[in-house]
């Protein structure tokens, strides 16, 4: 018989899973759009969440915290082109009244997606039409592919990243000037990239690489700096890195703690290319890239600004602190305990949220999850993300760094301060608030506020010459 473990408040292992699960909300998915862990009937509550609840001074589009702010998520989009408002609270009112759960929103979102694709009513659609008909159907895709392990049919996530993937695509060819693609090489596995541009006149231009979280879809790097860029006359780099899009989902490569591995032959790349200025190539990270990003930067010298979006040194810490504990330095001791104290009372939307927050980070649990199973090894997935720990490399960056962070940050509550302050290097710090909608993890309501910040140090930090 197993000894249940004992914390130091005397509950078991057990009995601070049950309740952590249960109740976490979105303390347990460290990107950029939280999936609840609770049942869809009610409330949890987050980390930081306060007495108004964890979406302080936000509207209140589901009662659930983790799908309010995937819908707030696709709400803001609506600002560059990447949602419609009236779409997005149509389909919230339909998942609603059909009754919150992760089948209603997937089918809902998917259905929003697949109608998109097809021609609209009235008159023959033109290339601006069908080009942000096919914008907004990669963002309900996307809003779908999150929920898709807790749905009735897992086994569809990959063929649902494809649908998005597809409409992705299709929006960057109608594009003027479309973006240039490439496979840069990495390892065994190329990273899929689009280089956008302002026109095709081969003008030297300032370039930001912009870096996805854990969860984030390249749909979501247009509102969060390829249109801003663009405006402004900068290029503008999208990829899949590893743990992310293409590179996760088909072709089945996890995350790395080394991220310079990744960037640097980004940078190979765009140094290449004679409508790069090789000496203004910014980098940025988005939600969980806020530790990517710097990692990288410590290491690629080339890059000239930085950016993290919030900054964070420690991701594991982004877990609760009772899914931490399940980690021990034994990896027998720690999947046993996972397996026949934790695992055993989860219910299944509890374990469908651990599917999807591990799933990056290990190949297994992906294709467990896919065939609606748990994953048992919690010990490699989860030594995965401890290692993104960048604590002792942030004093090797050198380049010119903005921190940003949230009010009611649900992830990395401190740890953007605790970045800044490390930092050697010449550096700034934003914090973006509620009183002008821009609170929460990634500030979902506000990409535009968002960017305006972003861009405003950039090309004050990185002057035209």
């Amino acid at each position: 018989m197993t000894q249940v473990s004992q914390d130091a408040s005397g509950l078991s292992r057990r009995t601070a899973l049950t309740g952590l699960v249960g109740g976490a909300g979105v303390a347990l998915t460290a990107g950029c759009m939280p999936m609840n862990s609770s049942s869809a009937q009610g409330p949890a509550a987050g980390p930081t969440a306060s007495a108004a609840g964890a979406t302080p001074g936000a509207m209140t589009l589901f009662q659930n915290p983790a799908y309010n702010f995937s819908a707030l998520w696709a709400l803001g989009g609506a600002g560059f082109s990447g949602s419609e408002v009236g779409e997005v609270l149509t389909a919230v009112n339909t998942i609603n009244k059909a009754g919150l759960s992760a089948q209603t929103y997937v089918e809902t979102f998917k259905k929003l997606g697949d109608r998109l694709l097809e021609a609209p009513e009235g008159s023959r659609p033109d290339r601006q039409t069908r080009r942000f008909r096919a914008l907004r159907a990669a963002q309900y895709y996307a809003q779908a592919l999150f929920f898709v392990l807790g749905s009735d049919d897992p086994g569809s996530e990959e063929q649902l990243y494809r649908d998005g993937r597809g409409a992705w695509d299709t929006f960057c060819k109608l594009c003027d000037p479309a973006p240039v693609t490439a496979n840069v090489p990495y390892g065994a596995t190329p990273l899929p990239v689009w280089f956008f541009r302002p026109d095709d006149s081969g003008t030297r231009r300032p370039t930001v690489i912009l870096t996805n979280g854990s969860d984030g879809q390249n749909v979501d790097m247009w509102a969060y700096g390829v249109s801003a860029a663009l405006e402004r006359g900068w290029n503008a780099l999208v990829y899949d890195g590893p743990g992310q899009g293409q590179l996760l989902f088909v072709n089945r490569v996890v995350f790395t703690p080394r991220w310079e591995t990744v960037v640097t032959p980004l940078v190979d790349w765009l140094v290449a290319r004679s409508d790069v200025d090789d000496d203004r190539i910014a980098l940025t990270g988005l939600s969980m890239a806020g530790d990517l990003a710097p990692r990288a930067a410590a290491f690629e010298k080339r890059i000239a600004a930085l950016v993290a979006m919030p900054g964070c040194l420690v991701p594991w810490l982004g877990f609760p602190p009772e899914i931490r504990k399940i980690l021990t330095p034994s990896k027998a001791e720690t999947n046993d305990i996972w397996n026949k104290e934790v695992a055993p009372e989860l219910s299944a939307a509890d374990a469908a949220t651990l599917k999807k927050r591990f799933e990056p980070f290990s190949v297994p649990a992906m294709l467990a999850a896919r065939q609606g199973k748990l994953f048992t090894d919690f010990y490699t997935p989860a030594k995965r993300v401890e290692a993104l720990t960048i604590t002792g490399v942030v004093g090797r960056i050198t380049t010119p760094t903005l921190v940003l962070d949230y009010e009611d940050e649900q992830f990395y509550p401190g740890q953007p301060r605790q970045m800044f302050d490390r930092l050697t290097s010449p550096k700034d710090y934003v914090k973006l608030t509620a009183a002008t909608g821009a609170q929460l993890h990634c500030s979902p309501m506000a990409p535009q506020q968002h960017c305006d910040v972003v861009f405003d140090w950039l090309q004050e930090t990185l002057p035209s010459r």
